[in-house]
């Protein structure tokens, strides 16, 4: 298939706008704290060997979300293929030391190579792929055409694209396949994203509905140490959690929690923002709304009547203090969080209504009597005050969610086997 001009266009582009490009992400990188040698994988110059001693299977994922979120599978590819080696890429510090507590065996975390003819080539001359897996909406046009064309066999899964994106690639449809004949198979995440990939072009052959992997990261990590030290700072004062929180919900959690003291005077709530950074902001916020405060940052443990947890990788730890969590991104149209977290921590899920980026889990959820939705602070207090009376609820609520998430294990064994067919990778020894 020739290459379009729309394709041939962004090589050139690349070529011209990669010294700009490499300046700002290796600048971004190491303001993050990493080495000059990791920040200088965005050019494609490796910091680890490849294992000659099986197939490399290639994962690449955008950030924290959808890196976390192939985990699993790669545990269960693993195992059925115990000789194989994975690589999993992605762009962001945050995903890269989160991978860092988690790493699957047998795999190695580096920067994607930026989407220009130098940092690829180097990136594919040292891995040498022999299959590689995207996730989500990763379809860099260079990276994809690059890899399949030194006869890499490919695969897109949890396929997910915004509208816009999608109306994008309507426009310009031998692009379109271009770029989508690539994907020996392309698993979406709902019926409705199958439709689509077919509307903009991929092969409808190749073209099914898989599952969400973000119900298969896994449960968070959790430190054994810290969660010692946190219950023992909370004794036996009742605890809730509302965690992934955006700008314009603390408020509405801070109205709740008010509301649950005059009934729970003891109670402790653990508030999480999604954006550690934001931990200055969401301070002052507490301490405006009159009630006492403690903060992960100056080295406290849960205390008071709001602890903020404003930190990166300690969310599993919190969760395991609770089992009523509140999770954010969800009172506004932002779209909402990963539930499954939540539920394998042993917890019972409450959410806001706009949650379309989990919109058939969360159904699925409710109408099983695992996760429950509000809309304003006093209903939220409702909810809370509901199930710190009641533990019956509660635990019903609990065991719903775990069985829930138990549920989607023979799933995964399947997406493992019919990727590991697509791909042409056999069951070595």
């Amino acid at each position: 298939m020739p290459a379009p001009f729309l394709y041939r266009a962004w090589v050139g582009a690349s070529m011209l706008l990669v010294p700009f490009f490499a300046r700002r992400e290796v600048r971004k990188l190491r303001d993050a704290g990493l080495s000059v040698d990791r920040a200088h994988e965005k050019l494609g110059h490796a910091t680890e060997p490849r294992n000659p001693s099986g197939p490399l299977i290639w994962f690449h994922a955008a950030s924290v979300g959808e890196s976390l979120s192939v985990l699993a599978l790669i545990d269960r590819m693993g195992k059925a293929l115990p000789n194989a080696q994975f690589l999993i890429t992605s762009g962001t510090a945050t995903s890269a030391r989160l991978l860092a507590q988690r790493m699957p065996h047998r795999a190695v975390h580096q920067f994607a190579p930026l989407d220009a003819p130098g940092p690829l080539k180097r990136f594919l001359r040292h891995w040498r792929p022999d299959a590689a897996v995207f996730v989500e909406s990763e379809l860099w046009p260079q990276m994809l055409r690059r890899t399949y064309e030194r006869g890499t066999r490919m695969a897109l899964v949890n396929a997910r694209l915004s509208e816009g994106s999608i109306a994008q690639w309507r426009r310009f449809p031998k692009t379109a396949r271009y770029i989508f004949d690539v994907f020996s198979l392309i698993l979406t995440q709902n019926d409705a994203m199958a439709g689509a990939m077919v509307a903009m072009n991929a092969p409808p052959d190749r073209v099914a509905r898989g599952i969400n992997l973000k119900s298969m990261a896994g449960p968070l990590p959790v430190d054994e140490d810290l969660l010692f030290e946190a219950r023992a700072a909370l004794g036996h004062r009742p605890v809730w959690v509302a965690s992934s929180t955006h700008e314009g919900e603390e408020e509405t959690v801070l109205a709740a929690h008010q509301a649950l003291l005059k009934r729970f005077p003891d109670l402790c709530l653990i508030l999480a923002p999604r954006h550690p950074e934001r931990g200055d902001a969401v301070a002052a916020m507490i301490v405006q709304s009159g009630l006492s405060m403690t903060r992960r940052t100056a080295g406290d443990m849960p205390g008071g009547q709001v602890f903020l947890a404003d930190t990166m990788g300690e969310l599993g730890s919190w969760y395991a203090v609770s089992d009523l969590v509140f999770l954010g991104g969800s009172l506004h149209p932002i779209g909402g969080h990963n539930p499954f977290e939540v539920a394998q921590s042993g917890a019972a899920v409450l959410s806001g209504h706009h949650v379309k980026n989990f919109s058939e889990t969360y159904e699925e959820m409710e109408k099983n009597g695992a996760a429950r939705l509000v809309k304003t602070a006093e209903d939220l207090a409702a909810h809370i005050a509901e199930l710190l009376d009641n533990e019956t609820r509660r635990t019903a609520m609990k065991n719903a969610a775990a069985s829930f998430t138990a549920a989607q294990t023979d799933k995964l064994d399947s997406i493992a086997q019919r990727l590991i067919k697509a791909l042409d990778l056999g069951a070595d020894g």
